[in-house]
């Protein structure tokens, strides 16, 4: 384990700061008063993202106990392919890789929105066609292009490269956000977060008691939190302690969580939450137009704007790193084809990057109109791998229990069978109708489609398979270990 380790890499600072990054986005600018019309207000909602952390602490140590005990490219899939061989792993990897790549093109589509809200004009004249009711606008291709290619460049040059890029934009990102929630704080009046909870400001919601409200934050919080899971995708790339790295995964989903419930009660406390729910994105920008008049509240408006594009970015790159050098990892198995396995000088997955800026590119293309339907269905593929993950920890208390493991969870067996029980209960929910967490028809269907996807491309590597034994196979996944 000590020769995975050096000197030099990216450090657990540099790794808490892709997680949170890449789970921070862009979402608390311009989809917060989503949240608050979803969940009946500002209340219920941050209090879904606190109860979340019952759900996603247990998740989270599971992997902080399974990080630094297989410290290589793919994370969950990697963890799987020990606990149950390859195929329970590819079902994780290509659910964890369907959660992550929905993300890029989800933010390729919100760039355009957001620098919109700058650049006056910039989506003027007609659209050029329509999605889902979305028109898409040449400016909005441009711009995807532009941003498109400039991350991928910066992932070519190495992990260490994008992750002095996600450390300046965290800090950023976060000194507005916080900055915002005091202003918010100041200028405000706490009896704007009533009524506690008002169902009736959106139509088509399914709850109908507080309850059901805290339930319904549920629905996204896996997709606004997922971001933990880029961390073990760059753990060969890391410098020094690997446990500590681990850590940095816990610490990441409580940070998010904790920032999210905090400007959820900041914000909807500036003005009347029912008000907030109203304004046009990004609302927590506009906000401080209607807060604060005069030059003051322009300002505030462009910061928070600023910060919003900060976190935007973050989470592009996070994924962007992730996702390529998840498809890295499976093609090292034989899961998926052979030529992703490819690294160029800088140890960069080169032809995953590609892949990534294809799917990037794609997002402008389709538009905004798709983005609720991505939305659940990142969500619930990667409950999928996070629940795997779960049931793999447990499996390998049994069947590796003198592997080294520089960090066990606190609770073992048991932490790690909450998670994975709920979990479960959540992927089945995800599929009722009629209840606050059914993710929708369509979600589904995208859901359904991508695994029969990942199904093809698994059978079509067959003959890359057949010609390496299984053994070779699982020591190029785990090379690293050896080295």
């Amino acid at each position: 384990m000590e020769t995975l380790q050096s000197k030099k890499g990216v450090s657990a600072i540099d790794f808490f700061c892709i997680g949170f990054g890449s789970i921070v986005g862009v979402g608390w600018a311009v989809s917060i008063n989503n949240w608050m019309a979803n969940c009946g207000g500002p209340v219920p909602a941050a209090l879904g993202y606190m109860i979340s952390l019952i759900m996603m602490i247990p998740i989270a140590l599971c992997y902080c106990e399974l990080v630094p005990m297989y410290p290589v490219a793919g994370g969950e899939m990697a963890f799987a392919y020990k606990g149950f061989g390859e195929r329970i792993s590819m079902v994780s990897g290509w659910a964890a890789f369907g959660a992550f790549v929905a993300i890029v093109p989800w933010e390729a589509i919100q760039i355009t929105d957001v620098l919109g809200y700058l650049i006056p004009g910039l989506k003027a004249g007609g659209p050029l066609y329509e999605i889902a009711g979305s028109g898409i606008h040449l400016s909005s291709i441009i711009i995807g292009i532009i941003f498109s290619v400039i991350l991928f460049l910066i992932n070519n040059r190495g992990l260490a490269s994008a992750a002095k890029l996600q450390r300046f934009l965290c800090i950023f990102l976060v000194s507005a956000a916080v900055l915002g929630a005091v202003i918010a704080l100041i200028f405000g009046d706490i009896s704007n977060l009533r009524p506690v909870y008002d169902n009736t400001v959106k139509e088509g919601l399914t709850h109908s008691s507080m309850f059901g409200g805290v339930l319904a934050m549920l629905v996204s919080v896996p997709f606004f939190v997922t971001g933990f899971e880029t961390i073990p995708q760059g753990i060969e790339s890391a410098g020094g302690s690997v446990k500590a790295v681990g850590k940095t995964v816990v610490l990441s989903v409580v940070a998010a969580c904790v920032f999210y419930a905090m400007l959820l009660i900041c914000f909807g406390s500036g003005i009347s939450w029912r008000d907030f729910v109203t304004l046009d994105n990004p609302a927590a920008s506009n906000m401080f137009l209607r807060l604060i008049p005069g030059v003051p509240g322009k300002i505030l408006f462009w910061l928070i704007t600023l910060g919003a594009i900060a976190g935007l970015v973050t989470t592009w790159n996070g994924f962007f790193m992730a996702s390529a050098n998840l498809l890295m990892a499976m093609a090292r198995g034989r899961l998926m084809p052979s030529a992703f396995a490819k690294q160029n000088q800088n140890g960069a997955p080169v032809n995953g990057l590609r892949f990534a800026l294809v799917l990037s590119l794609i997002g402008p293309l389709a538009g905004a109109g798709l983005i609720g339907d991505l939305t659940s269905f990142s969500s619930c593929a990667i409950m999928m791998s996070w629940m795997i993950t779960a049931f793999s920890l447990i499996r390998l208390r049994k069947t590796a229990p003198d592997t080294e493991r520089p960090y066990k969870i606190p609770g073992g067996v048991k932490t790690a069978w909450f998670a994975a029980v709920i979990t479960l209960v959540i992927i089945v929910l995800l599929f009722v109708p009629g209840n606050p967490l059914f993710m929708g028809k369509m979600a589904i269907v995208m859901f359904v489609a991508w695994m029969a996807l990942g199904f093809v491309l698994y059978m079509a590597c067959f003959r890359q398979r057949q010609a390496v034994s299984p053994e070779e196979r699982e020591k190029t996944i785990f090379a690293k270990l050896n080295r």
